[in-house]
């Protein structure tokens, strides 16, 4: 395996004829049950709430795309760019219970995976060698669901997604025209005219995004400006709790309509791995907002996943927020 640059939209990508593909497994065990001698190697353990001996904890993913030891050594090959696939693939346990999903689990649980989520990053974020430290979930057939078990990954690489790049760029030209933070802007307009917001949790939104790439698609972000999602989730931990309330919430809003979806957590760069020539860490902490979004599938409307040139949702947000806030939840 090794990564190759595409010179003309400057996104990385992993290939090899030896790539396992990420299909749902059937195996007569859980492999993340228990305590068994089979089980992933343990990289981090949260301690066990209600009896239970563990909470939350991560493990080297059992066929890891990216592995920890050696050096990217990147190297041209005549226009193009390519590297060794160095970096971390871990998956993050979300629960002891085999069947104790995010929008089943306790608030008390949830919280205890998304604090690991923040250790994770954290530590990841100390090897000068990562760039970007990704955290995400993929649920259903359709969605590329790996797992039975409650379940999501985390990938720390050697360079940033080109979807967070482009976040940066945005995010660091709106600084720089307003001095504000334009992940704040939407939340205070957004929070104002109150037509495309699901819920407000303590320092939390969730809100349904005035241009969505696809029908309902949804974010969680914090009311308070904070571009890290781990020093948050370090420095505050109590707030922790009413984004676990939140996330919960959310998710069964989104089951409501689907239960194939995809959620991914954009938090800031490394900072010990800054780019002189991109040049977006150097108000990154003032115009960047870490947030979580939520992609639902829907098999109807596969057309908003295949048409790419410009995104199309037959949806508009403010009918979605009508009819995922009608969703029973508890």
């Amino acid at each position: 395996m090794e990564l190759r640059k595409d010179p003309i939209t400057r996104s990385w990508v992993i290939t090899g004829d030896d790539i396992p593909e990420p299909t749902p497994r059937s195996e007569p065990f859980c492999q993340f049950c228990g305590d068994s001698p089979q089980s992933p190697q343990l990289v981090a353990s949260m301690s066990g709430i209600q009896g239970t001996p563990w909470s939350a904890r991560a493990v080297v993913h059992p066929t890891a795309l990216y592995h920890v030891e050696g050096e990217p050594s990147r190297r041209g090959d005549g226009i193009y760019d390519r590297m060794r696939p160095i970096g971390a693939h871990e998956v993050l346990v979300e629960n002891p219970q085999h069947n104790r999903h995010l929008w089943d689990a306790t608030d008390a649980e949830i919280e205890q995976f998304l604090l690991l989520a923040a250790q994770r990053i954290q530590d990841l974020k100390r090897d000068g060698r990562f760039k970007y430290v990704s955290i995400f979930k993929d649920y259903g057939s359709s969605g590329g669901q790996e797992f039975g078990h409650p379940t999501s990954q985390l990938t720390a690489t050697t360079f940033v997604p080109r979807r967070v790049l482009y976040e940066l760029r945005a995010s660091r030209e709106y600084f720089e025209q307003k001095e504000r933070c334009v992940f704040c802007d939407i939340v205070a307009q957004e929070t104002r005219q109150e037509i495309r917001v699901l819920e407000v949790r303590g320092d939390f939104i969730s809100l349904c995004p005035y241009a969505p790439r696809v029908p309902y698609e949804t974010w969680i972000l914090p009311r308070t400006h904070e571009a890290a999602f781990e020093r948050m989730g370090m420095n505050r931990p109590g707030l922790v709790h009413d984004l676990a309330a939140l996330l919960r919430r959310t998710l069964q809003r989104i089951r409501s309509i689907t239960e194939e979806f995809h959620l991914v957590l954009h938090t800031s760069p490394n900072s010990l791995h800054p780019s002189g020539s991109l040049g977006y860490w150097k108000t990154i902490d003032e115009d960047y907002h870490w947030h979580i979004e939520i992609m639902p599938i829907l098999a109807a409307k596969s057309k908003s996943y295949t048409f790419k040139e410009v995104y199309y949702s037959p949806l508009a947000s403010e009918t979605a927020v009508k009819r995922l806030r009608e969703a029973r939840i508890e």
